[in-house]
């Protein structure tokens, strides 16, 4: 049995949400709250934090990065690493008692929307304005650099480092801001301000310019709108992205590539065909010299930040931060059985999900699944939970997940033969 925090009161659900809003905006903002939120989901828990199964393979990961972190190569990095991954384990089990219901997850996610406000007007007032930082708060500790015209320039960050960052955030939101429009029991003018908010979105994953970001559009489309919409919806996205798989197909005749080149808008053309071959190289290579390492040390690693160290002196000889691909960097620098056990995590949420029935429940819960699957996506040619606010969103939607899974299984769900159903029709 599963305690449920009060929806309508309660410290810790109240300091959740204070949490979410203020997340895009900063990370050390939000800690506090989440930090309150964490110690509120932990206490009087059954089954414990020990007992959980969902928790189990991520302690055993723990202990063995702790392991491997004694031997590594890197040092104190090691250790440091470590916090990307054991406290955000915590997390993930804390945060469930606030996310276990349609309602509760419903409200988290207006809540990430409403928090994501501030990087749109920002992204947007630096592209447009030429507003530039640093801006800073709390005597310094918190800064926003702030770059006019984008971080790199040219391109949109807001509140982030930099353009895929932001572009990776606003991917993984888009999909709460569709299945808002689609709520039909919201008041019109919510449903005007959520349509708003998503047109707003959208022009801003354009102006990022980041490939990850521009096909998380598409990707969380057809499963935010469900399975009766794929008839017409399938056949409408291939003939939408028909030029995009026209420009980067290498044995498409010149003529059919300019002409489809015509088509898209310059910011977006020039992102596909920027340094494409070369890019495909590099990452190519990366992800050759990652399987190396891990066939070297394949057990416990050779310790966080290891691929960013060694690369440079064994490889290209040029400076990369990461491996550019989550198992493979987990591999590199915590061994194989670590990676096994998170990764087998993830998956079995988002296949368990489906099992149950996601797809043919409330439009906000299968708007919450896609952005799960926008992030995982991303993280396969990506690194993005390297800002720890993505860290965060990601584990607190892992968390939102294994809330639906719990509910379904307590028979509060949805039947999971019943017949799919329109898009409206699934709301609470």
């Amino acid at each position: 049995m599963i305690s449920r925090a009060p929806l309508s009161g309660g410290p810790g659900w109240l300091a959740f949400q204070a949490g979410l809003f203020l997340l895009p905006s900063s990370a050390l903002m939000a800690a506090i709250p989440l930090f309150v939120s964490c110690v509120a989901g932990s206490r009087g828990r059954q089954p414990s934090l020990w007992q959980d199964r969902w928790m189990v393979p991520l302690l055993l990961a723990s202990v063995l990065m702790v392991i491997g972190a004694c031997m590594a190569e890197t040092g104190g990095l090691a250790w440091a690493g470590l916090a990307n991954w054991i406290p955000f384990f915590w997390g993930f089990w804390a945060f469930r008692p606030f996310l276990d219901c349609v309602e509760r997850r419903q409200r988290a996610a207006r809540w990430l929307l409403a928090g994501t406000v501030p990087v749109l007007v920002t992204g947007f007032g630096q592209m447009l304005f030429g507003w530039s930082g640093p801006w800073q708060c709390l005597g310094g500790a918190i800064i926003w650099f702030l770059g006019p015209g984008g971080q790199p320039e040219g391109r949109l960050s807001g509140l982030f480092d930099y353009a895929n960052v932001a572009g990776a955030w606003l991917g993984v939101i888009w999909p709460f801001a569709l299945a808002a429009v689609l709520h039909r029991r919201d008041a019109r003018w919510c449903r005007a301000l959520a349509l708003l908010l998503s047109a707003l979105i959208v022009a801003a994953v354009i102006l990022t310019r980041s490939r990850n970001a521009m096909a998380a559009l598409m990707v969380a489309l057809p499963w935010v709108l469900g399975p009766l919409q794929w008839g017409w919806l399938f056949p409408l996205l291939l003939l939408a992205t028909a030029p995009i798989w026209l420009i980067v197909w290498p044995g498409a005749p010149t003529g059919l590539q300019q002409w489809a080149a015509d088509l898209l808008p310059d910011s977006v053309r020039q992102r596909l065909l920027e340094k494409q071959a070369t890019g495909s190289l590099t990452r190519l290579a990366q992800w050759r010299f990652g399987l190396d390492l891990i066939a070297q040390r394949p057990w416990l690693g050779w310790g966080a930040a290891a691929f960013s160290v060694l690369y440079p002196i064994h490889a290209q000889r040029k400076w990369h931060g990461h491996s550019h691909n989550l198992p493979l960097e987990l591999g590199v620098s915590h061994g194989l059985p670590v990676t096994v056990l998170v990764v087998s995590v993830v998956l079995a949420l988002l296949v368990l999900a489906l099992r149950q029935g996601i797809l043919r429940s409330a439009t906000m819960d299968r708007a919450w699944w896609a952005a799960t699957l926008v992030m995982v996506a991303m993280h396969a040619s990506d690194l993005p939970f390297f800002d720890s606010r993505l860290n965060i969103l990601g584990w607190v939607l892992l968390a939102g997940l294994c809330g639906f899974n719990q509910e379904s299984w307590s028979g509060s769900g949805l039947d999971r033969d019943a017949p799919a159903v329109l898009p409206e029709s699934a709301d609470p």
